[in-house]
């Protein structure tokens, strides 16, 4: 099975990375695909998702989510893409060595950028590893405030990040942390803009992968 490798990064901690990389895997799974899910991050909070996912009973759609260490990335994306459709990798901020590791792993690069120049500035280390490992990389602004002015400035600076910006744009929802406490993913509740973008991201993110 040729599994596609996606792997969220961004070196500038606080981007909503593990967040939508739980919400992207939920999305996933629910399009008929089997995903598998690596926590590479210290702080284990992908990991913490899934224990919660389990102790509620959520066990549809299925998602195999696996905390490792950083150095056993190569190896463990070699044993899940071999019987998923999918594996999705969080990798952790600030730490270079273990995120190159899930950048060169990856056949997909997916950036969340804020709407801030901080967040901007910060991308600019990841696309170039990212380019450096000669992998493919989305950029996509996330926790956007409504009617953020702001985002239109940013546009042309992300652009100039020189790598490729998703058309699709994720709101700042509350849906999308309190859903989290319930171990599911948004598009598992009713029917709301949140759902939406996240569908509209994961089938944008599976073009590109």
């Amino acid at each position: 099975m040729a599994a596609k490798v996606i792997t969220v990064a961004q070196q500038k901690g606080g981007a909503g990375k593990t967040t939508l990389a739980a919400h992207l895997g939920v999305a996933f799974a629910q399009s008929g695909k089997s995903v598998a899910m690596v926590d590479i991050d210290p702080q284990g909070s992908l990991s913490r998702w899934a224990d919660v996912r389990e102790a509620t009973g959520v066990s549809e759609p299925a998602i195999t989510v696996s905390k490792i260490q950083g150095w056993r990335t190569a190896s463990e994306v070699d044993k899940l893409a071999a019987n998923h459709d999918i594996v999705l990798i969080d990798s952790p901020p600030h730490m270079e060595t273990e995120s190159r590791l899930a950048v060169r792993a990856a056949s997909l690069v997916l950036v969340p950028i804020q709407p801030s120049p901080m967040d901007v500035w910060a991308s600019e280390s990841t696309v170039e590893m990212a380019d450096d490992e000669k992998s493919s990389c989305l950029l996509v602004l996330n926790r956007v405030p409504a009617r953020a002015k702001l985002v239109d400035k940013l546009r042309p600076h992300v652009k100039k990040l020189g790598a490729k910006l998703a058309k699709t744009t994720i709101g700042n929802r509350i849906a999308m942390a309190s859903s989290m406490f319930e171990g599911r993913g948004v598009t598992e509740g009713p029917k709301s803009r949140a759902a939406e973008e996240l569908s509209a991201l994961a089938r944008e993110v599976l073009r590109q992968a």
